[in-house]
Protein backbone atom coordinates (compact mmCIF):
# COMPACT_ATOMS: atom_id res chain seq x y z
CA UNK A 1 0.00 0.00 0.00
CA UNK A 2 2.10 2.33 0.54
CA UNK A 3 3.70 2.46 -2.61
CA UNK A 4 0.44 4.14 -4.26
CA UNK A 5 0.40 7.06 -1.78
CA UNK A 6 4.29 7.85 -2.99
CA UNK A 7 2.45 7.40 -6.23
CA UNK A 8 -0.34 9.93 -5.58
CA UNK A 9 2.00 12.25 -3.61
CA UNK A 10 3.46 12.90 -6.58
CA UNK A 11 1.22 13.13 -9.36
CA UNK A 12 -1.95 13.39 -8.16
CA UNK A 13 -1.69 17.22 -7.10
CA UNK A 14 -0.85 17.49 -10.83
CA UNK A 15 -4.37 16.51 -11.82
CA UNK A 16 -3.30 13.97 -13.89
CA UNK A 17 -5.26 11.09 -11.38
CA UNK A 18 -9.09 12.17 -11.76
CA UNK A 19 -10.41 11.21 -8.67
CA UNK A 20 -7.81 9.19 -7.21
CA UNK A 21 -7.85 9.76 -3.30
CA UNK A 22 -11.82 8.58 -3.94
CA UNK A 23 -10.97 5.58 -5.74
CA UNK A 24 -8.90 4.89 -2.31
CA UNK A 25 -11.49 4.41 -0.30
CA UNK A 26 -13.16 1.80 -2.78
CA UNK A 27 -12.54 -2.16 -3.87
CA UNK A 28 -10.32 -2.29 -6.54
CA UNK A 29 -8.51 1.18 -5.81
CA UNK A 30 -4.72 -0.36 -5.98
CA UNK A 31 -5.90 -1.86 -9.58
CA UNK A 32 -6.86 1.19 -10.97
CA UNK A 33 -4.47 3.15 -9.71
CA UNK A 34 -1.85 1.12 -11.50
CA UNK A 35 -4.01 1.23 -14.58
CA UNK A 36 -4.41 5.15 -14.34
CA UNK A 37 -0.27 5.16 -13.89
CA UNK A 38 0.29 2.73 -16.80
CA UNK A 39 -1.63 4.71 -19.30
CA UNK A 40 -0.04 7.88 -18.13
CA UNK A 41 3.63 6.56 -18.85
CA UNK A 42 2.67 4.59 -22.06
CA UNK A 43 1.43 7.73 -23.65
CA UNK A 44 4.26 9.60 -22.09
CA UNK A 45 6.53 7.89 -23.71
CA UNK A 46 5.13 7.34 -26.99
CA UNK A 47 4.00 11.05 -27.70
CA UNK A 48 8.18 11.41 -28.83
CA UNK A 49 7.45 8.96 -31.29
CA UNK A 50 3.73 9.98 -32.61
CA UNK A 51 5.46 13.20 -33.18
CA UNK A 52 8.50 11.26 -35.27
CA UNK A 53 5.56 9.46 -37.08
CA UNK A 54 3.26 12.47 -38.12
CA UNK A 55 6.77 14.19 -39.47
CA UNK A 56 7.11 11.09 -41.67
CA UNK A 57 3.77 11.42 -42.34
CA UNK A 58 4.02 14.61 -44.74
CA UNK A 59 6.07 12.87 -47.15
CA UNK A 60 3.17 10.99 -47.97
CA UNK A 61 1.59 14.51 -49.19
CA UNK A 62 4.62 16.37 -50.44
CA UNK A 63 5.29 16.39 -54.32
CA UNK A 64 8.79 18.14 -54.24
CA UNK A 65 11.97 18.12 -52.01
CA UNK A 66 12.66 19.98 -49.23
CA UNK A 67 13.74 23.21 -50.58
CA UNK A 68 17.59 23.90 -48.66
CA UNK A 69 16.51 26.82 -46.48
CA UNK A 70 13.37 25.32 -45.09
CA UNK A 71 15.63 22.03 -44.13
CA UNK A 72 18.43 24.90 -42.23
CA UNK A 73 15.44 26.15 -40.52
CA UNK A 74 14.25 22.78 -39.11
CA UNK A 75 17.48 21.20 -38.47
CA UNK A 76 17.97 24.42 -36.53
CA UNK A 77 14.77 24.25 -34.65
CA UNK A 78 15.11 20.63 -33.61
CA UNK A 79 19.20 21.81 -32.34
CA UNK A 80 17.14 24.49 -30.12
CA UNK A 81 14.68 22.33 -28.71
CA UNK A 82 17.15 19.86 -27.53
CA UNK A 83 19.74 22.27 -26.25
CA UNK A 84 16.94 23.77 -23.77
CA UNK A 85 15.36 20.35 -23.23
CA UNK A 86 18.88 19.20 -22.07
CA UNK A 87 19.27 22.18 -19.78
CA UNK A 88 15.96 22.71 -18.03
CA UNK A 89 14.61 19.31 -18.29
CA UNK A 90 17.35 17.06 -17.69
CA UNK A 91 20.95 19.17 -16.25
CA UNK A 92 19.09 21.86 -13.75
CA UNK A 93 16.64 18.68 -12.01
CA UNK A 94 20.19 16.78 -11.84
CA UNK A 95 21.76 18.90 -9.85
CA UNK A 96 18.60 19.85 -7.76
CA UNK A 97 18.08 16.24 -6.76
CA UNK A 98 22.20 15.91 -6.09
CA UNK A 99 21.73 19.24 -3.60
CA UNK A 100 22.52 17.52 -0.33
CA UNK A 101 26.17 17.12 -1.91
CA UNK A 102 26.27 21.11 -1.24
CA UNK A 103 29.47 22.61 -3.18
CA UNK A 104 29.44 19.58 -5.24
CA UNK A 105 26.08 18.89 -6.64
CA UNK A 106 27.64 19.28 -9.88
CA UNK A 107 29.52 16.05 -9.53
CA UNK A 108 26.72 13.87 -10.72
CA UNK A 109 25.70 16.28 -13.63
CA UNK A 110 29.18 17.05 -15.12
CA UNK A 111 29.95 12.87 -14.71
CA UNK A 112 26.30 11.75 -16.38
CA UNK A 113 27.09 14.09 -19.02
CA UNK A 114 30.83 13.57 -20.30
CA UNK A 115 29.60 9.65 -20.13
CA UNK A 116 26.50 10.16 -22.48
CA UNK A 117 28.67 12.41 -24.71
CA UNK A 118 31.29 9.03 -24.72
CA UNK A 119 27.99 6.76 -24.98
CA UNK A 120 27.18 8.01 -28.01
CA UNK A 121 30.55 8.61 -29.42
CA UNK A 122 30.95 5.10 -29.31
CA UNK A 123 27.77 4.34 -30.70
CA UNK A 124 28.47 6.43 -33.96
CA UNK A 125 31.88 4.65 -34.48
CA UNK A 126 30.08 1.04 -33.58
CA UNK A 127 27.07 1.69 -35.82
CA UNK A 128 27.36 1.93 -39.61
CA UNK A 129 25.17 5.02 -40.72
CA UNK A 130 25.12 7.52 -43.04
CA UNK A 131 23.64 11.07 -42.96
CA UNK A 132 21.24 13.22 -44.80
CA UNK A 133 22.77 15.26 -47.57
CA UNK A 134 25.71 13.09 -47.31
CA UNK A 135 27.06 10.06 -49.19
CA UNK A 136 30.02 8.96 -46.83
CA UNK A 137 29.02 6.13 -44.47
CA UNK A 138 30.36 6.36 -40.62
CA UNK A 139 31.30 3.56 -39.09
CA UNK A 140 32.01 0.18 -39.83
CA UNK A 141 31.77 -1.00 -43.18
CA UNK A 142 29.00 -3.18 -44.37
CA UNK A 143 26.91 -3.35 -47.22
CA UNK A 144 23.43 -1.88 -46.07
CA UNK A 145 21.76 0.30 -48.54
CA UNK A 146 21.41 4.16 -48.07
CA UNK A 147 18.30 4.38 -46.75
CA UNK A 148 18.78 2.01 -44.03
CA UNK A 149 21.66 3.88 -42.84
CA UNK A 150 19.91 7.22 -42.80
CA UNK A 151 17.77 5.15 -40.45
CA UNK A 152 20.10 4.14 -38.67
CA UNK A 153 21.79 7.76 -38.02
CA UNK A 154 18.45 9.47 -36.82
CA UNK A 155 17.66 6.01 -34.71
CA UNK A 156 21.27 6.47 -32.86
CA UNK A 157 20.52 9.44 -31.32
CA UNK A 158 16.51 8.99 -30.27
CA UNK A 159 18.04 6.25 -28.11
CA UNK A 160 19.36 9.67 -25.87
CA UNK A 161 15.86 11.22 -26.52
CA UNK A 162 14.00 8.14 -25.19
CA UNK A 163 16.42 7.15 -21.97
CA UNK A 164 16.11 10.49 -20.83
CA UNK A 165 12.40 10.94 -20.90
CA UNK A 166 12.24 7.01 -19.09
CA UNK A 167 14.20 8.67 -16.71
CA UNK A 168 11.75 11.43 -15.94
CA UNK A 169 8.93 9.17 -15.95
CA UNK A 170 10.61 6.69 -13.85
CA UNK A 171 11.73 9.92 -11.15
CA UNK A 172 8.05 10.58 -11.32
CA UNK A 173 7.29 6.88 -10.23
CA UNK A 174 10.16 6.71 -7.60
CA UNK A 175 8.22 9.68 -5.44
CA UNK A 176 11.14 12.26 -6.64
CA UNK A 177 9.99 15.92 -5.70
CA UNK A 178 11.80 17.48 -8.56
CA UNK A 179 10.06 16.08 -11.09
CA UNK A 180 6.44 16.67 -11.92
CA UNK A 181 3.86 14.98 -14.18
CA UNK A 182 3.52 18.06 -16.40
CA UNK A 183 7.11 18.23 -16.30
CA UNK A 184 7.60 14.87 -17.54
CA UNK A 185 5.01 15.84 -20.27
CA UNK A 186 6.55 18.84 -21.16
CA UNK A 187 9.87 17.01 -22.02
CA UNK A 188 7.81 14.41 -24.02
CA UNK A 189 5.79 16.88 -25.82
CA UNK A 190 8.82 19.10 -26.76
CA UNK A 191 10.79 16.10 -27.66
CA UNK A 192 7.85 15.08 -29.97
CA UNK A 193 7.94 18.81 -31.45
CA UNK A 194 11.80 18.53 -32.31
CA UNK A 195 10.83 14.66 -33.96
CA UNK A 196 8.21 16.73 -36.45
CA UNK A 197 11.10 17.68 -38.63
CA UNK A 198 13.42 15.05 -38.23
CA UNK A 199 10.90 12.39 -39.54
CA UNK A 200 10.11 14.29 -42.48
CA UNK A 201 13.54 15.28 -43.09
CA UNK A 202 14.57 11.34 -42.78
CA UNK A 203 11.55 10.06 -44.94
CA UNK A 204 11.93 12.70 -47.77
CA UNK A 205 15.75 11.35 -49.42
CA UNK A 206 14.51 7.86 -49.18
CA UNK A 207 11.92 8.95 -51.40
CA UNK A 208 13.75 10.98 -53.76
CA UNK A 209 15.83 7.65 -54.31
CA UNK A 210 12.71 6.03 -56.13
CA UNK A 211 11.32 4.20 -52.87
CA UNK A 212 7.52 4.36 -52.61
CA UNK A 213 5.55 7.07 -50.12
CA UNK A 214 4.41 4.29 -48.45
CA UNK A 215 8.09 2.94 -47.99
CA UNK A 216 9.51 6.04 -47.16
CA UNK A 217 7.13 7.05 -44.77
CA UNK A 218 7.70 3.09 -43.07
CA UNK A 219 10.90 4.45 -42.53
CA UNK A 220 11.27 7.86 -40.78
CA UNK A 221 8.60 6.47 -39.10
CA UNK A 222 10.39 3.39 -37.39
CA UNK A 223 13.41 5.67 -36.68
CA UNK A 224 11.58 6.68 -33.98
CA UNK A 225 10.35 3.31 -32.64
CA UNK A 226 13.31 2.90 -30.22
CA UNK A 227 12.03 5.86 -27.99
CA UNK A 228 9.48 4.45 -26.45
CA UNK A 229 11.91 1.28 -26.31
CA UNK A 230 14.55 2.71 -24.49
CA UNK A 231 12.29 4.55 -22.47
CA UNK A 232 10.35 1.87 -21.18
CA UNK A 233 13.16 -0.57 -20.58
CA UNK A 234 14.33 2.79 -18.38
CA UNK A 235 11.17 2.78 -16.62
CA UNK A 236 11.14 -0.87 -15.73
CA UNK A 237 14.39 -0.31 -13.99
CA UNK A 238 13.05 2.46 -12.54
CA UNK A 239 13.28 0.58 -8.31
CA UNK A 240 16.86 0.14 -9.02
CA UNK A 241 17.73 3.22 -10.84
CA UNK A 242 17.03 5.72 -8.38
CA UNK A 243 20.21 6.11 -6.23
CA UNK A 244 21.35 7.28 -9.84
CA UNK A 245 19.12 9.10 -10.97
CA UNK A 246 20.97 12.54 -11.24
CA UNK A 247 23.51 10.75 -13.16
CA UNK A 248 21.11 9.08 -15.64
CA UNK A 249 19.29 12.59 -16.64
CA UNK A 250 22.73 14.04 -17.17
CA UNK A 251 23.58 11.13 -19.27
CA UNK A 252 21.11 11.87 -21.25
CA UNK A 253 21.48 15.44 -21.63
CA UNK A 254 25.20 14.78 -22.29
CA UNK A 255 24.32 12.04 -25.20
CA UNK A 256 21.76 14.84 -26.69
CA UNK A 257 24.28 17.94 -26.82
CA UNK A 258 26.50 15.02 -28.52
CA UNK A 259 23.93 15.01 -31.32
CA UNK A 260 23.53 18.53 -31.68
CA UNK A 261 26.85 19.69 -31.99
CA UNK A 262 28.49 16.47 -34.12
CA UNK A 263 24.95 16.39 -36.43
CA UNK A 264 22.40 19.02 -36.24
CA UNK A 265 24.21 22.56 -36.12
CA UNK A 266 26.73 21.37 -38.81
CA UNK A 267 24.16 19.82 -41.24
CA UNK A 268 21.96 23.35 -40.77
CA UNK A 269 25.11 25.80 -41.27
CA UNK A 270 26.05 23.39 -44.79
CA UNK A 271 26.22 24.68 -48.27
CA UNK A 272 25.64 28.57 -49.13
CA UNK A 273 25.89 30.78 -45.98
CA UNK A 274 22.90 31.57 -44.25
CA UNK A 275 21.31 32.64 -40.71
CA UNK A 276 18.26 30.84 -41.39
CA UNK A 277 19.31 27.73 -39.18
CA UNK A 278 20.47 30.69 -36.23
CA UNK A 279 17.07 31.62 -36.26
CA UNK A 280 15.50 28.14 -36.29
CA UNK A 281 17.36 27.50 -33.23
CA UNK A 282 16.57 30.56 -31.37
CA UNK A 283 12.72 29.51 -32.25
CA UNK A 284 12.98 25.79 -30.83
CA UNK A 285 15.15 26.92 -27.65
CA UNK A 286 12.91 29.26 -26.69
CA UNK A 287 9.62 27.33 -27.28
CA UNK A 288 11.00 24.22 -25.25
CA UNK A 289 12.27 26.74 -22.20
CA UNK A 290 8.56 27.79 -22.41
CA UNK A 291 7.28 24.55 -22.47
CA UNK A 292 9.48 23.59 -19.37
CA UNK A 293 9.03 26.41 -16.93
CA UNK A 294 5.26 26.71 -17.49
CA UNK A 295 4.39 23.82 -17.43
CA UNK A 296 7.03 22.21 -15.64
Amino acid sequence: MPEIYVILSAIEKEGVLEGALFAVRHRGALHEIRRRVSMMIFWGLMIPFIGTTLGAACVLFMRNELKPLIQKALLGFAAGVMVAASVWSLLIPAMDMSEQMGKFAFVPAAVGFVLGIVFLLLLDRAIPHMHVGSDEIEGPRCVLNKSTMLVLAVTIHNIPEGISSGAVFAGLLTGNTDVTATGAFALAIGIAVQNLPEGFIVSLPIRSEGKGRGRAFLYGSMSGIVEPIAGGITVLLAAYITPILPYLLAFAAGAMIYVVVEELVPESAEGEHSNIGTMGFAAGFVLMMILDVALG
